[in-house]
């Protein structure tokens, strides 16, 4: 069932793995919050997306480069990656769904660019028309590469979605340069940001012009040497401080760290460098361990957008950008697809459906850049803190999220030489390999997942499903990847019914996390839960869970956020702290008894379309 290359209309399509990814319109998603989300993301998140790349200076200063436009620059270094990213939401969508205006968009912005562009094929509007003496002088913190590696990726994007010859041949004339000086050009510079490495692989893929796979090898073997400027920031913000293979840990600024590391298993899935998964692998298992927040969220530090060190996990000055927990599905995936092994499509699924589904508001109007897990009610907020903002200064994540949402249908199910495994649960049809599979489900708010065979090749094949780490597996007996194994000569009207366990849990943090020393979180499910000050009789910061609470689901509808499952948890109302002397006292005893009381909470993912006010994923035991 399993067949690798080119054919996969999809943001991946290795030659070679475990597991052989489906294209974006291989998978239909019918329902449940992500078959919503799409549909927002469709009708609300792009059309604003698109009307911000004109407002933003995104366009015009394009227009600027080629020759057309007045005024001056807009924006930031990087400005053009949010045409690129926005370009590749398109690209999906009408992949997904095709529509007029999606095509036109692609075509007139590839015309655009193409005006823009220099005979020899440099394209970056910041460097052309405000710093022209300085291009691939400042890679430390330039972002040329970075920017080119987005626009390869719309590229690839728009050509598997069938149109794309245009974007395509922008493309390549500016991958050509990139080659002709980094690579044969003698010329050793490295882009600050890590980004390009991964484009230039699926680039490849794409047009199987081996010199972009050649450049991707090179820029990730000289990562760690010493080739990156210091740019103010150290050598550990770029991950220039160790090799790649010699590295044991995740640094520096995380959406870079993780966008590196896609690059990484991308080169393993094309050479079969087995030191590149080894490595990369080593990090995922120390990141995961010691540097991950519950919802899947990295980057603990504001300073740098950084890791921190381990186990530093504070939720209240916990960074989690939405781009990173973007870069890290983008990693669990290559992995996964390398490997066949369950634990990342777990992370993949904890990341997708808390860090990553925070980011967008219950309209799609409004996003997070920042993703805390505690907010409190003297937060000073600025343009990144506090409320999600219909768009930001530097708009990094928000076109990067439409991408991502437009092509969930390609992390949802694979195959291999065996048959079919579903990684994620969303009511809808998976098509592959002459298997039209049925899916029903109320998934993450019920466990129950029914899959009806509509057709099969009338031989046998495995039908493989992901017990999550989470789920008690009851009769079923996973195999060393976390996938339950069925395997049947497979017919029309077929059923099979997975039956996962959602009640709720409460999870306890690791003794070495100061910050959280002595509380506790919810989860049910694939779900991890917050508590909002709208929920609460009383003040959340004099709330405790009573240590052996009975935690109860019930489901509601809720202004602002649409259906829903809370949790309710018995606690007890400490008395206010006095206004006056020292937060401390010397003894348990010094500290005030508390009444009955009841905490309510709701999916961290839902919070913020209400009051805006005080917020908590972990909260104190009694």
């Amino acid at each position: 069932m399993s067949e690798f290359g080119d054919r996969v209309r999809g943001p991946l399509a290795p030659s070679a793995g475990a597991q052989r990814p489906l294209s974006v319109d291989d998978v239909d998603i019918e329902g449940g919050p992500l078959g919503r989300w799409q549909r927002i993301n469709r009708d609300a998140s792009i059309p604003l997306g698109l009307d911000r790349m004109e407002r933003s200076g995104a366009v015009p200063n394009l227009r600027l480069a080629a020759g057309e436009g007045s005024g001056s620059f807009r924006g930031y270094r990087f400005q053009d990656s949010d045409l690129y990213k926005q370009l590749e939401a398109v690209a999906w969508e009408h992949c997904r769904q095709p529509g007029d205006a999606y095509r036109a968009f692609i075509d007139e912005s590839a015309a655009l660019l193409s005006r823009a562009q220099r005979p020899d094929g440099y394209l970056n509007s910041h460097y052309q028309t405000v710093k022209p003496d300085k291009i691939f002088a400042e890679l430390e913190y330039s972002h040329e590469m970075y920017c080119a590696g987005h626009l390869f990726q719309a590229a690839v994007a728009a050509a598997r979605a069938g149109c794309g010859d245009a974007l395509l041949a922008v493309a390549r004339r500016f991958a050509d340069l990139l080659v002709n000086r980094f690579l044969t050009g003698g010329d050793d510079g490295i882009d600050g940001h890590a980004e390009v490495e991964t484009a230039l692989v699926e680039l490849y893929r794409l047009t199987q012009e081996r010199s972009y796979l050649e450049l991707a090898r090179k820029l990730v073997d000289n990562r760690g040497k010493g080739l990156i400027a210091d740019s103010g920031m150290g050598p550990l913000y770029a991950q220039d401080h160790l090799p790649v293979r010699e590295a044991d840990t995740a640094v520096g600024h995380a959406v870079r760290q993780l966008y590196l590391e896609a690059g990484i298993v991308d080169l393993y899935l094309e050479t079969g460098d087995e030191s590149l998964l080894e490595c990369s692998v080593g990090r995922w298992e120390d990141m995961v361990a010691t540097k991950t927040s519950i919802t899947g969220g990295h980057g603990s530090r504001h300073d740098g957008e950084a890791f921190g060190e381990r186990y530093e996990l504070p939720p209240d000055r916990s960074y989690n950008e939405s781009c990173a927990a973007i870069a890290s599905i983008h990693w669990n995936w290559r992995l996964l697809l390398a490997t066949g092994q369950g634990r990342y499509a777990d992370l993949i699924e904890r990341t997708l459906y808390n860090a990553f589904a925070a980011s967008t508001s219950a309209d799609g109007t409004r996003f997070f850049y920042v993703n805390p897990l505690q907010r409190r009610a003297d937060l000073f907020e600025d343009a990144y803190l506090g409320r999600r903002r219909e768009w930001f200064a530097c708009a990094c994540c928000p076109p990067n999220i439409m991408r991502l949402v437009s092509s969930l249908g390609h992390y949802v199910a694979t195959t291999d030489a065996e048959g079919l495994s579903v990684h994620q649960y969303v009511p809808g049809i998976i098509r592959a390999g002459g298997v039209t599979l049925a899916v029903e489900t109320d998934y993450p708010w019920d466990g129950r997942v029914r899959f009806t065979v509509r057709s099969a090749p009338g031989t046998e094949w495995t039908l493989k499903l992901r017990v999550p780490a989470w789920s008690a597996s009851g009769e079923l007996i996973p195999n060393a990847d976390g996938y339950a194994e069925i395997r049947r000569a497979w017919k029309p009207g077929d059923t099979y019914v997975l039956d996962l366990d959602m009640s709720p849990r409460l999870t306890l943090p690791h003794r070495r996390i100061d910050a959280l020393r002595g509380c506790a979180a919810i989860e049910r499910g694939p779900l991890v839960y917050c508590f909002e000050q709208a929920d609460q009789d009383a003040d959340i910061e004099d709330l405790a869970l009573t240590p052996g609470t009975r935690l109860r689901a019930v489901e509601r509808d809720l202004p602002g956020i649409g259906r829903t499952v809370q949790i309710e948890a018995d606690a007890v109302r400490l008395p206010a702290a006095p206004p006056h002397g020292l937060p401390y006292a010397t003894a348990p005893t010094d500290l005030p008894a508390g009444t009955p009381a009841t905490a309510t909470a709701v999916p961290y993912h839902q919070w913020d379309n209400r009051d805006g006010g005080v917020m908590r994923v972990w909260i104190p035991l009694a």
